[in-house]
């Protein structure tokens, strides 16, 4: 278990909100990484790994047509992955992996190029413009070290979003329950 993942569980409990995850080339590494965290069961809705590009599409609502043009490893499609998880399986937040974890190249990208996602419950009330974010990464490593990177940069995105989300009610709260002050 992380401390990041063991963060972002602890931030959705304490806001009583809801995360689902949507994976492709982490494969289901991003959901045992948040379930691995006691008491996940409190924020964690649930996951859908849709490895086939198809199930993306199917399952998860991304524009076919981005897809057919840009294949599966792109930044639309991350968002759109996160965007349909969250609605799919009802969560206040969604997250998303897609890219190239190797050996080979995928859709004209190179071994390493992944996209991350997150999508919430952003708007004008908070203070925070409307819309997920996505983040482009490229990762050095084998197959391996590239999902795990991807699973970390994910976890620590959304990670950056709640902190960020945080009223300083919140943020007050959440420092006198672990000691500070």
């Amino acid at each position: 278990m992380s401390s990041t993942a063991a963060d972002v569980v602890r931030l959705l409990t304490v806001r009583g909100e809801t995360l689902a995850v949507a994976e492709s080339l982490t494969g289901g590494l991003v959901a045992a990484e948040i379930t691995s965290v006691a008491g996940a069961s409190r924020a964690f809705r649930g996951s859908v790994t849709a490895y086939a590009t198809e199930l993306k599409r199917d399952v998860l609502g991304v524009d076919g047509a981005v897809l057919t043009a840009r294949g599966a490893v792109d930044p639309q499609v991350a968002a759109q992955m996160a965007v349909g998880v969250r609605a799919a399986l009802g969560a206040d937040w969604g997250i998303a992996t897609t890219g190239v974890a190797g050996p080979d190249p995928q859709d004209g990208q190179s071994v390493g190029t992944v996209f991350v996602a997150v999508d919430g419950p952003f708007g004008e009330e908070n203070g925070s413009a409307s819309g997920g974010k996505v983040e482009a990464l490229r990762l050095n490593g084998d197959r391996a070290e590239i999902r795990m990177e991807s699973v970390r940069s994910v976890l620590a995105l959304l990670l950056r979003e709640l902190a960020g989300e945080q009223t300083g009610n919140e943020r007050a709260q959440d420092t006198e329950r672990n000691g500070g002050f």
